[in-house]
């Protein structure tokens, strides 16, 4: 989740008053809580296996646990590579009896290293699962497993297709299998993307907006000199860097979310010698998808402006995972997940989040409305990539009553009055 930084919890919106309560729907819950237990013992299996980013035994060996579930479950499976780390994309999907076009999506590689499982096997204590990824995003791959598996106890068919996407490369952005989640996106009316939730001081939520990730690197090119004999024979590639770093601190928008932030910097070789080059490196998060090109001219034209003569200096904007912005159709899924959740007598936020995530591949810029998208629909954790990491037993029922009625829910939205069969 949010590869190349941690979760930053950004907002949290008040759009609407909160939802009046509502009794939840008997057969929804039963089919749910029956899941509780089954959801575990797929939580320990998926846990126990290392499948750290590019581990391709390991990911393998998940996959055709993940392909097995799929095929019992009803669907057809295909595995499509991700070259560029390994490892393979499953797109399953199974036809329905309704027109709406459903899509759940999670990734099933961890940011762990070969041999994590075996020194930190899933656990159980005091009401919290432990062990790599059980949250990040294991905990999210079992959520969709046990959400089809409820929907198949309620004999529920009323979508029109129901496509699940299991993605080996998330830690690392996605490099091989974000073209086909676009390309998979394209075609649904929903996307249910099942990153883990959060664990921050009684806040439940799903997630409406994600910022984007660009990386930006500065760099300067200047002239070695004798820093004692002749400096002034020099070009200060270090004093260079400096003074653009300041100059272009600015370039963040609070008001629209944007920021630029200067993370790392290297320049010269040694004490006695006028650094001849220098480079830095900055992280951008942004909601707003132009902020991309608004930064880049702007920072182009600032950088003409030198301190020391004589010296080249370069900006470039690497693009990385791109935003889930606001829309209304994500907040409209929002409300009606707010709405399932009032129901268990709960309530859920809606949240803005500083990390990007495979939902920002799902959205369609030519087409923002379609397909409406909903993240952070996964086990309520926290701690994600640590030693610590934790998911929390008891939002296991809940979770799957939400993912579930949100799948009936999205496939009534034709019109149609029942999915039943």
């Amino acid at each position: 989740m949010r590869a190349t930084a941690p979760l930053i919890l950004t907002l949290f919106l008040a759009l609407m008053p909160r939802p009046a309560l509502s009794a939840p729907d008997e057969a929804v819950y039963a089919a749910v809580k029956a899941q509780n237990e089954p959801y575990r013992e797929t939580l320990k299996g998926l846990v126990d296996v290392d499948t750290g980013t590019g581990q391709v035994p390991g990911l393998g060996k998940v996959e055709a646990t993940l392909r097995g579930r799929l095929e019992a479950l009803g669907f057809s499976v295909e595995a499509r590579p991700a070259p560029a780390l390994g490892g393979n994309t499953l797109v399953a999907t199974k036809p329905g009896k309704g027109q709406r076009r459903i899509m759940m999506l999670v990734h099933y590689d961890t940011v762990f290293g070969e041999g994590d499982a075996a020194k930190r096997p899933y656990t159980e204590r005091d009401g919290r699962a432990y062990g790599p990824g059980v949250a990040d995003a294991k905990g999210g791959v079992a959520m969709v497993l046990h959400t089809v598996a409820a929907l198949n106890a309620l004999h529920f068919d009323g979508y029109g297709t129901l496509t699940v996407v299991f993605n080996p490369d998330e830690e690392r952005g996605s490099p091989g299998s974000r073209a086909e989640i676009g390309k998979v996106a394209r075609g649904q009316d929903v996307v249910l993307s099942f990153e883990p939730s959060f664990d921050e001081a009684g806040v439940d939520a799903v997630t409406v907006a994600t910022k984007g990730i660009n990386y930006a690197s500065l760099t300067v090119k200047g002239r070695a000199s004798h820093a004692g004999g002749a400096p002034e024979a020099g070009r200060n590639a270090v004093v260079e860097i400096a003074h653009q770093i300041l100059q272009l601190q600015d370039l963040g928008d609070a008001d629209k979310g944007t920021s630029l932030h200067w993370t790392t910097v290297q320049g010269g070789t040694k004490p006695n010698i006028i650094p001849d080059a220098a480079k830095a490196e900055g992280d951008m998060r942004y909601f707003v998808p132009s902020e991309y090109d608004r930064v880049l001219a702007q920072a182009r034209t600032i950088i003409e402006r030198h301190r020391v003569p004589d010296t080249e200096v370069r900006f470039d904007l690497a693009k990385g995972r791109p935003p889930l912005p606001r829309n209304p159709a994500t907040q409209d899924l929002g409300a009606r997940a707010r709405a399932i959740y009032a129901e268990l007598g709960a309530d859920l936020k809606l949240a803005e989040i500083g990390g990007g995530t495979d939902a920002g591949y799902a959205f369609q810029p030519d087409s923002p409305g379609k397909p409406a998208i909903l993240e952070s629909l996964g086990i309520v954790g926290g701690r994600y990539h640590s030693a610590d990491e934790f998911a929390v037993l008891a939002s296991i029922t809940p979770r799957l009553y939400l993912a579930t009625r949100l799948v009936m829910e999205a496939s009534k939205a034709d019109g149609t009055k029942d999915g039943t069969k």
